[in-house]
């Protein structure tokens, strides 16, 4: 503890031995120090606190919701910054007492670029803060420009929301409806162009669509009616075969209600021509029962005569006859119908054929006219959506702004600290004073104590001789003395001033 508290003392005499060294190290580094933070220009800070209350009647039905605004809001709040509203700003803004000049002002927007802060406190509370630190003005004008930066700043603010969602609803929708002219103008320009190519391609050919279209159904539609055609025409054979097997003519006695076998034999073919156009084929129950009745009764008419005398039509005959008039229409009709598909088809393969390249043109302008019309209607709703929007939006009291508190006028400096900084650099200074005059000390051939000595030396120190101080030498000394603590004073002295001057700017700027 001893040899700690004699370095101790060791060390603080080496820095009283070169004290004028350690206090004009100190003096230059305080003045360099203190210059520098008085230069810093003041940075005044003014902030205000904005109500803003999102609520519509129509809710979200119309496109209209909270997020969208909410989003509108903060798409503003990012646009302050910008350079055109900043310029906006600082247009004919004064200090208090004269209007900016063009450099203050351009001073003026390169400080704001990163002293402007907009943060959300709570769902509907917005607080903007503006810190603005000019070169070659007061602090007093400095306060005066930032509070009425912010009070800008909140003007243009709800303005760019009020005014500036109008003219950007305005602007969107002028744009949708050039873009609606412009693709209407291509739509039916593609469809003249389509009508005319089909005019081209198709020409007067049955059936709609493609060609490839209309050959797939000419084809199906002709396998339908060939498939028809022979069903007609053995329907209609069949009705042939009963016709030859069938009088025209039976007895008058039969014809007037008196029974015979001629009658019986009428009547059984009759039925069996009934069973036959029903599709009875000849291992059926019925027919082989009625065949075999007329063989019976065949072979009686063969044993027996005839009785002669007048005849009439056999309504049998005559009912067969006007169903194979049907038929043969019928048959006559489908076969006409396969002649037409026959040549229609034909058409069809001579067309694709021909005009390949049509084919192609007619594919493209099709898929243009589908993209188009794809387009057109997407425009369409769009337009109709924003249009509803923009309805919503000015005829409805959607945003209200409320200026909870107004812009501040800063009364002291937000940075920097000048009672820090300078009390910093008084301490700083004197440190390094003093740290200056230790090394000095320490870098010397001069030796404090005799232990000192002996250490540097490696050789014992017999003793030591007291230095004798006459009285012209105490007075020089106390001369000196006077003179090194006026010089040392003067540093809080100095670090005194500069702190009432603060003090001054404060009481002034409120």
């Amino acid at each position: 503890m001893e040899s700690i508290y004699t370095e101790i003392r060791v060390a603080l005499y080496a820095i009283w031995r070169l004290r004028w060294l350690a206090l004009a190290v100190a003096w230059i580094i305080c003045a360099l120090g203190w210059t520098l933070v008085m230069r810093v220009p003041s940075a005044f800070e003014s902030s205000a606190r904005i109500s803003v209350q999102i609520s519509s009647v129509l809710g979200g039905s119309v496109g209209l919701n909270d997020g969208d605004r909410q989003r509108d809001i903060e798409r503003v709040r990012q646009s302050l910054t910008s350079t055109e509203i900043l310029k906006r700003v600082v247009t004919n803004l004064s200090n208090g007492e004269r209007p900016l000049t063009s450099a203050e002002s351009l001073s003026l927007i390169g400080s704001l670029r990163n002293g402007i802060t907009i943060t959300a406190q709570g769902d509907d509370l917005l607080e903007i803060k503006t810190r603005v630190a000019l070169k070659g003005t007061s602090d007093r004008e400095t306060a005066y420009i930032v509070r009425d930066v912010t009070q800008r700043l909140i003007d243009i603010f709800v303005q760019e929301n009020l005014i500036g969602n109008r003219a950007q609803n305005v602007e969107a929708l002028a744009f949708l409806d050039a873009e609606l002219a412009r693709r209407g103008k291509e739509l039916a320009d593609v469809d003249r162009r389509r009508a005319e190519a089909q005019q081209r391609t198709m020409g007067a050919l049955p059936g709609s669509g493609t060609l490839e279209q209309r050959m797939e159904s000419a084809r199906g539609e002709l396998a339908n009616v060939n498939s028809n055609l022979m069903q007609a025409q053995g329907s209609l054979a069949a009705m042939n075969g009963q016709m030859a097997a069938t009088p025209a003519s039976i007895p008058l006695a039969t014809a007037n209600g008196v029974g015979g076998t001629d009658q019986r034999i009428a009547i059984l073919e009759g039925q069996l021509a009934d069973a036959t156009a029903r599709g009875w084929t000849e291992k059926h129950p019925d027919v082989i029962a009625i065949r075999a009745q007329l063989s019976q009764l065949r072979t009686e008419q063969a044993r027996g005569s005839r009785s002669a005398g007048p005849t009439a039509p056999n309504p049998v005959y005559v009912s067969l006859r006007s169903m194979q008039v049907e038929r043969q229409g019928n048959v006559g009709a489908l076969m006409a119908r396969k002649a037409q598909l026959e040549n229609d088809i034909a058409q069809i393969a001579q067309r694709q054929l021909a005009a390949p390249a049509e084919q192609v043109d007619q594919s493209r302008l099709d898929r243009d006219y589908d993209v188009l019309k794809t387009q057109y209607d997407k425009l369409l709703s769009d337009r109709e959506n924003a249009k509803l929007k923009a309805d919503a939006t000015t005829k409805t009291d959607g945003v209200r702004f409320r200026i909870i508190d107004k812009p501040s006028l800063p009364n002291r400096p937000a940075a920097p600290n000048r009672t820090m900084l300078l009390t910093g650099v008084l301490v700083v200074g004197v440190v390094l004073g003093a740290g200056v005059a230790f090394a000095k000390s320490q870098l010397s051939n001069t030796y404090t104590t005799t232990q000192q000595l002996a250490r540097a030396s490696g050789l014992p120190v017999l003793g030591s001789i007291s230095e004798v101080i006459t009285s012209e030498t105490r007075a020089i000394r106390r001369k000196q003395l006077m003179w090194f603590s006026s010089s040392a004073a003067g540093l809080p002295a100095m670090f005194c001033l500069l702190l009432l001057i603060e003090f001054i700017k404060r009481i002034v700027i409120s």
